[in-house]
């Protein structure tokens, strides 16, 4: 099956007529010049609040590279803006959306610019084949647009890694925060972007670097596991390797933070060889039930 062309080939098609037209002058907007940047995508397991406790647990002389293997919506990353940094996760999507915002961010502005809030373009775009298309600006619209407009903001995928999120029930959502998707651009300058696996961190931090490792959690219970941010799961032999990496790591000099959920299994694997588990309260948003997004504990391991 080929990509098919869709509203996303339109917009192309228009940025291009667009970048072909002389540029308009720009309008000067009051407040800051560059606005500090947030999570352009809305994760499970974002940590937006949970970056204060995170910030107070990075050592005050860390001057080396940043790394964040598995970076979700990257609410850390943003939030230090390092000057020294790496990226990566194995979801391929969200790898090269980042790239997009990072390269070329007029054009996925461009293409989301294009898009109304619609049902039936919100169905027709959740069927695309979209990892077939060669273009990341056009692969970060899709992924931008979905998003904004899918239920509850989840990224979710199937066993065939195909997007079974529905359609959201919102008024006017915001679809193209184009004053935070050029603060990201801004921010992700220089930045390495990778598609990989977790471990491979190892080939790459050295002594004085820090590593925030923030996995899909270990389920509290056997009803609450929710890893379909790609279609392979990461159970206890992922994380038992996670813990062996963070070992690793810590050995050769690298300061390594780790965040999972409080179940038994966590303190199990990380008592043993790590200074602090500490329990923190953090709220969840992310729940297809309102009485399900209370405060929940988490452990963050250092």
């Amino acid at each position: 099956m080929n990509f098919t062309p869709t509203l996303l080939a339109e917009a192309e098609a228009a940025w291009k007529r667009r970048a072909a037209q002389p540029a308009p002058a720009k309008k000067r907007r009051g407040g800051r010049k560059h606005p500090v940047p947030r999570p352009f995508l809305k994760w499970v397991g974002g940590k937006g609040h949970l970056v204060p406790e995170l910030k107070r647990r990075i050592p005050r002389d860390f001057d080396g590279t940043y790394h964040e293997p598995f970076v979700g919506g990257g609410a850390l990353f943003f939030a230090l803006q390092p000057d020294r940094a790496h990226l990566s996760d194995n979801n391929l999507r969200l790898v090269r959306t980042y790239r997009a915002i990072r390269d070329d961010v007029d054009a996925v502005i461009a293409r989301l610019e294009q898009l109304p809030h619609d049902k039936e373009l919100f169905l027709q775009l959740r069927r695309e084949p979209i990892d077939e298309c060669p273009d990341d600006a056009t692969v970060a619209a899709w992924m931008l647009y979905l998003n904004k407009t899918a239920f509850n903001g989840l990224y979710r995928v199937n066993s065939r890694n195909i997007y079974n999120v529905p359609f959201g029930r919102y008024t006017n959502p915001l679809i193209c925060d184009d004053r935070n998707l050029r603060a990201c651009h801004q921010v992700l300058q220089g930045v390495e972007i990778d598609h990989e696996p977790f471990f491979s961190v190892r080939d790459r931090a050295v002594a004085g670097d820090f590593v925030y490792f923030d996995p899909p959690y270990i389920p509290l219970s056997a009803t609450s596991n929710f890893t379909s941010y790609t279609d392979g799961a990461f159970g206890d032999d992922e994380q038992v390797r996670l813990r062996d990496v963070a070992l690793e790591l810590k050995e050769r000099g690298v300061r390594v933070l780790l965040s999972n959920s409080s179940a038994d299994r966590v303190r199990e694997l990380y008592t043993p060889g790590f200074r602090k588990v500490e329990t923190v309260p953090v709220p969840r948003r992310v729940n297809s039930k309102g009485s399900g997004r209370g405060a929940v504990d988490e452990l963050l391991i250092s």
